[in-house]
């Protein structure tokens, strides 16, 4: 579904035919974890915000970007402890990684900070005192997991055990994702701890919480107001029809992070400062050279009356954080709250989760490697929209689609025209416009391609875009000028055809400027002009001298993507490896603890194998071959998937828990194994008439069973498995 946001509010709508409305603009992107690599699945939010950015500044507006690592937490704290560094180290090893990915890639920040900064802590801890003085912090004992072995608090991820509520087995601390079911994680069955494997005990400590509920009435209101999608405020009403409730704001030391004033031992969450990094990165901003330099004037973006405007784009997984306890805090502690969350959905290779054994888990740096970053923030824009839905990458067409656009049609025009300027016209353009209507038609969609960039329909400005790139090359088509060029006397019309060519370029690199920003510097520098600006579009160049045509981008060739995936591959053998040696390195008590490395972002171990059963227990479960005849997404359910099953003449019907990992499409007609006598489960969607079998620790990483076998060979829907 596409909804933009801007259609129905005034105070989001903005008209960009008129210039004369210069608009003070902050943007933020969601913080990467300081704990990993950049993927191309955290790119499509980075390149998404670039571009809107990009476009906003050649607008003339003031308008900066900023960003930050989120570089606090239980994970951050284990894996500098597993690599024999300071959490200080790895923090600041990363953001030199994650800053190097980003200018690659054309991801340009006004600012990139870190969440572990003086500006931060200022921020959490004035933020903190001014919602206690106002009586919106609570203190009460809670029982958590405790790990008797690590001595430690346990985060709800860094636990798993049996769902409470289904009995599904290898669910995390916090939430089931077989039925969907929340609980606390001292609700858990046969609960292990991924960090040591030792069982978890319970142990009482004094907690600070947020009191989310005394901001009902103003989350009710802001949430239907505009400032966010309609979807995402649809899905929100969920939580208020639930109920409030208190947020947990503290964890227990050891942790990595900033203590709560007057509360020694105690630190802040790390999910209440990494959204207040928005706020300590544009601070570090205003106090910088340039910001001095420029008067950017902290309050006068952030203070609650402020007439400026402020954007966060986030991936839909995070909209709970940011739809209701960001505004809701700070509303509290006396700052503005933003004029639009914009979010969006999750990437995919071709048609599926990205995956390691595939090699379709793919990090900034590995694709850096092999292939032009404006093939990919090309092909983003050419699929991205203002709604929520997810994005594939599908390598095969990724290919043929910036060989198709922008090497057949965009370059094709400039290197068709450029050769005559130079060699038969002195590398200089004519002095009248041939086709003035033509030129005409490609400054008219100026409005309507600002008004797609505008509102984030970036695939529809490209396809605005591409429409006017196929008339450019119908019109050099049309005029031959490769043949007029050998017939006596026609030398001004071919001066005049690749004058007007190379024009017609010039207004489309206008137009993809925000999309290709290299490639709109390499032809600023070919047409001999300054940087690109909206309003060039407008205007021709004539009797302007250009300098020799270079190659602006060339094609992607079918062996660098293999390259990529091959590469990607190795990387997770590689880590893999790794991972294994430090275990076998370490003592036979410590074998079980948890090694954080990058190719495992989500910090999981395998489980611990299981109590003994006997083989009676064994043959009470009965394992079937089925076929998967139909999937199909489960309305107003986030992670599952109905599943019709074909088990040899019988059909069942089952819910599973694989949404994360699998499309509906990807999964028709394929074998799984599922237990067939499992006893029928009444869920609020229905009721599920047994379960299939999947590998993985949950979310993405999440593998269906999948038997060898074809429509008359192999493993056939009904054979019980032995």
């Amino acid at each position: 579904m596409e909804t933009p946001v801007h259609s129905d509010h005034s105070n989001n709508q903005h008209n960009t035919s008129n210039s004369d409305q210069k608009r003070k603009i902050l943007v933020t992107s969601a913080l990467p974890y300081a704990n990993g690599s950049i993927h191309l699945g955290h790119l499509v939010e980075y390149i998404q915000t670039d571009i809107w950015v990009r476009f906003q500044k050649m607008q003339g507006h003031q308008c900066y970007y900023v960003c930050a690592d989120d570089a606090h937490g239980t994970p951050i704290m284990l894996r500098a402890q597993s690599e024999g560094i300071t959490p200080e180290q790895l923090i600041s090893d990363t953001s030199d990684e994650h800053q190097a990915d980003f200018k690659d890639f054309a991801v340009n920040f006004d600012n990139f900070h870190s969440t572990h900064s003086p500006e931060n802590r200022f921020f959490a801890e004035t933020i903190y005192n001014r919602l206690n003085a106002s009586g919106h912090i609570s203190k009460r004992t809670i029982s958590q997991a405790y790990d008797p072995e690590k001595e430690m608090f346990l985060p709800d991820r860094f636990i798993k055990g049996d769902c409470p509520k289904c009995g599904a087995e290898d669910q995390y601390g916090d939430n089931c994702e077989a039925c969907g079911a929340t609980y606390s994680t001292t609700e858990l069955k046969n609960a292990v701890s991924v960090v040591s494997g030792a069982k978890p005990i319970e142990k009482d400590s004094e907690h600070y919480f947020f009191k989310l509920p005394d901001f009902e009435a103003m989350l009710k209101e802001w949430t239907a107001s505009g400032h966010l999608q309609e979807e995402v405020s649809n899905k929100l009403q969920e939580w208020f029809e639930a109920g409030l409730q208190e947020w947990d704001i503290s964890r227990d030391a050891p942790y990595f992070g900033f203590e709560i004033p007057n509360a020694p031992n105690k630190y802040f969450y790390v999910w209440l400062d990494a959204p207040i990094g928005y706020m300590a990165s544009f601070k570090h901003l205003c106090d910088s050279t340039r910001g001095i330099k420029e008067g950017i004037d902290f309050d006068s973006f952030w203070e609650s009356d402020s007439q400026t405007e402020l954007y966060h784009f986030i991936g839909k997984d995070i909209i709970y954080f940011h739809g209701l306890f960001w505004p809701a805090i700070l509303q509290g502690s006396g700052f503005r709250t933003p004029t639009a969350i914009f979010s969006h959905g999750f990437l995919t290779v071709d048609g599926k989760k990205m995956s390691k054994s595939r090699g379709t888990f793919i990090k900034a740096r590995t694709y850096l490697n092999e292939l032009d970053p404006e093939y990919l923030r090309y092909y983003f824009s050419a699929k991205l929209g203002s709604g929520v839905i997810d994005l594939d990458l599908n390598l095969e067409d990724f290919r043929l689609r910036v060989n198709s656009d922008l090497v057949g049609k965009v370059v094709n025009i400039a290197s068709r025209c450029a050769g005559f300027i130079k060699k038969k016209f002195n590398s200089t353009l004519s002095e009248t416009i041939s086709e003035p209507k033509l030129f005409a038609q490609f400054a008219q969609a100026s409005e309507s391609i600002a008004n797609h960039y505008e509102a984030r329909e970036f695939s529809k400005a490209i396809r605005e875009i591409m429409a006017l790139a196929d008339l450019a090359n119908q019109y050099i088509d049309d005029k031959k000028p490769w043949q007029a060029i050998k017939e006596e006397g026609r030398e001004q019309e071919v001066h005049n055809v690749c004058s007007m060519g190379l024009n017609l370029f010039r207004q489309l690199m206008v137009y993809l400027s925000p999309v290709l920003p290299v490639m709109a510097e390499k032809t600023c520098d070919f047409l001999n002009i300054a940087p690109l600006q909206w309003q060039d579009s407008q205007s021709p160049l004539s009797e302007h001298q250009i300098k020799k045509f270079k190659p602006l981008m060339m094609r992607v060739e079918e062996e660098k993507i293999q390259a990529v995936i091959d590469a990607s591959k190795e990387e997770r053998k590689e880590t893999q490896a790794k991972t294994a040696k430090q275990t076998s390195a370490k003592p036979d008590s410590e074998k079980s603890t948890l090694i954080v490395s990058e190719s495992d972002p989500s910090h999981r171990l395998a489980d611990p194998i299981s109590d003994t059963i006997s083989f009676d227990d064994f043959a009470k479960i009965d394992l079937r071959i089925a076929r998967i005849i139909k999937a199909e997404h489960v309305e107003k359910a986030d992670k599952l998937l109905q599943l019709t099953l074909d088990i040899g003449g019988d059909t069942r019907n089952v819910f599973a828990g694989i949404k994360s990992a699998y499309t509906p499409e990807y999964l028709t007609g394929k074998l799984t194994i599922m237990v067939a006598n499992l006893a029928p489960r009444k869920m609020r969607f229905g009721v599920s008439e047994g379960m299939v079998l999947a590998a993985g620790p949950g979310g993405k990483d999440l593998w269906i069973l999948n038997p060898d076998g074809d429509q008359i060979t192999g493993a056939q829907p009904g054979m019980k498995v032995k």
